[in-house]
């Protein structure tokens, strides 16, 4: 049974996940998952992990509509993508299910560390509106996107803070198209993720219910703050670095002692 409390922190907690979601196309489990550790109080990082998995494939999948009726999202990058995340997310979930949870918590939060830097330092880029796969960028597509679904995982992520600067890279969109664009792959590295983590026993299903129910809300105000961000040049980006950055430190300082 979840207590009132917790039912309150889990609700708030989605709101946070969603907004982060529909604001930047990633954050959800690197902020559901130090959330669910540290404010709502789950014991277990690898409980956490399915859990956040589960909530972030639901409110992903919430946010990805939201954005598609505003006509952002290049299907034909981001089904490839996924498709080829797939794989290296269900691999990846294999191996971060054989680490310590505290190693875990510590690795990813120097990944972020190192997303963050790439986005500020490519924040003044425009990036075009006009993407559609091809053949010259089809390898990038299909190697970020294997390489990206294994790091998501590993760590247990939805993954779009890896998925938006790698389809930035590999295509050359607008962060706004990607931020559109990452939260397919998001979704189907999640739910590659949260199924490895279920079938392990390692999901706290009422928990997950308190998350997405929360998120719905969040991912509404998120997709419209981005669509405001992305009028300004580089504003967007550093407020994507910016959310990364804060989260990083704070599981740094709780997990290295």
């Amino acid at each position: 049974m979840i207590s009132f409390t917790h039912s309150l922190l889990g609700l708030a907690s989605g709101m946070l996940v969603g907004f982060s979601l529909g604001l930047v196309g990633g954050g959800g489990s690197i902020l559901a998952v130090p959330l669910m550790v540290y404010v709502v109080g789950v014991p277990e990082p690898h409980v956490a992990i399915g859990t956040s998995a589960i909530a972030v494939a639901a409110n992903a999948a919430i946010n990805l509509s939201n954005h598609a009726r505003g006509g952002t999202v290049v299907w034909s990058c981001a089904l490839i993508f996924a498709a080829a995340g797939i794989v290296g997310a269900f691999c990846g979930s294999l191996l971060g299910k054989m680490l310590g949870g505290q190693k875990l918590l510590v690795l990813f939060a120097l990944v972020m560390l190192a997303i963050a830097l790439l986005m500020l330092k490519t924040r003044a880029k425009v990036g075009a509106s006009d993407v559609k796969m091809s053949m010259t960028n089809l390898p990038a597509i299909v190697g970020l996107g294997l390489a990206t679904g294994t790091l998501s995982g590993f760590f247990g992520i939805g993954g779009g803070f890896l998925i938006v600067p790698a389809l930035m890279l590999a295509t050359g969109m607008s962060i706004m198209n990607a931020v559109s664009s990452s939260l397919v792959a998001v979704t189907a590295f999640a739910l590659t993720t949260a199924l490895s983590y279920a079938w392990s026993g390692l999901v706290f299903w009422g928990l997950a219910g308190q998350f997405v129910a929360g998120g719905i809300a969040g991912g509404l105000a998120g997709t419209r703050s981005a669509r405001l961000l992305a009028e300004r040049r580089g504003a967007l980006n550093i407020v994507f670095a910016a959310v990364i950055i804060a989260v990083a430190l704070y599981m740094l300082a709780r997990n290295i002692s």
